[in-house]
């Protein structure tokens, strides 16, 4: 239902990019802020989110868009965080909250909470959501439908703050889960950074094989492969961050997926079927879960060919 009287006055986005223009959507949609204040350095970005009527006022300096703002969602790429947080502090208004949307957390905490004033209430966020397009024109109401949302409030963060949050991404149609941002990042490196980073790695390994050429590669794509490439055509700069700044849990998490690998291959090289029938099996029930908490459908293809999906 939307609500009578929006949650926050002013919302600030820090970024027009696919998260940040589904934000936008989304609100509008919820009536969730009286206005919408969109920051970016790029003036052809700035000029596209205005002309798609994505908020009410238009900034290339993030001081400007955060001054009188209830609330400060960061949404570029988590390498920029620190120069923001530098930007931004001595503009935020007293009581304030400041979030984000980025992948990862701990590297965002320790880029942004030395450099926020004391006054305000720092809560970083994550929508598991998203599609492999970029850009202001990419975003929808409807991504963060019946997608969680995780946020990993400080020791200290206040409780009515991040219960109003809470209730803001429930607003943009997000189920909310509260979560310590190390197992977050540990949750994240096995369920989106790993899979990410073996679909860069097969989508180059294909490109890179001789004796298979790029047109056979892309004619006789199948399924498996053809959704590897979807994966692997997401932004590369969110994605250089992601690995950089979560380094520790991607490494942990690539390890045990190298040993695990390790495995399979010895499995097909001495014909252990047993084996290989035990993981597929094993496998199947993972899929079976994921359909049975509605995170994707049972459809050819996904569904993908007919709607937008993360």
């Amino acid at each position: 239902m939307t609500p009578k009287t929006p949650l926050f006055e002013k919302l600030a986005l820090i970024g027009i990019g696919l998260i940040g223009s589904s934000i936008a959507h989304a609100c509008l949609r919820g009536n969730l802020a009286s206005k919408i204040a969109i920051a970016t350095r790029s003036p052809e970005t700035l000029g596209e989110a205005e002309r798609l009527n994505l908020g009410s006022s238009y900034h290339l300096k993030t001081e400007e868009a955060v001054k009188d703002a209830d609330l400060v969602i960061i949404c570029v790429p988590v390498g920029a965080y620190e120069t923001i947080a530098k930007t931004i502090a001595p503009h935020l208004k007293e009581e304030a909250i400041v979030s984000d949307v980025g992948s990862v957390k701990n590297a965002v905490i320790r880029q942004m909470k030395p450099h926020l004033p004391e006054n305000i209430h720092f809560i970083p966020g994550h929508p598991i959501a998203g599609t492999e397009y970029s850009g202001p024109s990419s975003g929808f109401a409807s991504l963060f439908d019946d997608r969680w949302t995780i946020l990993t409030p400080l020791k200290d963060s206040n409780e009515k703050a991040v219960q109003k949050l809470t209730q803001f991404w429930e607003g943009l149609g997000s189920k909310v889960d509260i979560m310590d941002a190390n197992h977050h990042d540990l949750v994240l490196a096995i369920t989106s950074h790993l899979p990410h980073l073996i679909a860069y790695n097969i989508v180059g390994t294909a490109d890179d094989l001789e004796g298979v050429t790029q047109s056979e590669v892309i004619k006789y794509s199948a399924s498996g492969f053809r959704d590897f490439t979807r994966i692997a055509a997401s932004d590369p700069t969110m994605w250089r961050d992601i690995f950089l700044h979560n380094k520790d849990a991607v490494l942990e998490v690539l390890g045990r997926f190298s040993e695990d690998l390790a495995y399979l291959q010895r499995a097909i090289r001495w014909e252990e079927g047993d084996k290989l029938f035990e993981l597929f099996s094993r496998t199947r029930s993972i899929r079976r879960s994921i359909l049975e908490a509605g995170q994707d459908i049972d459809a050819p293809d996904f569904g993908r060919t007919k709607q937008k999906d993360d």
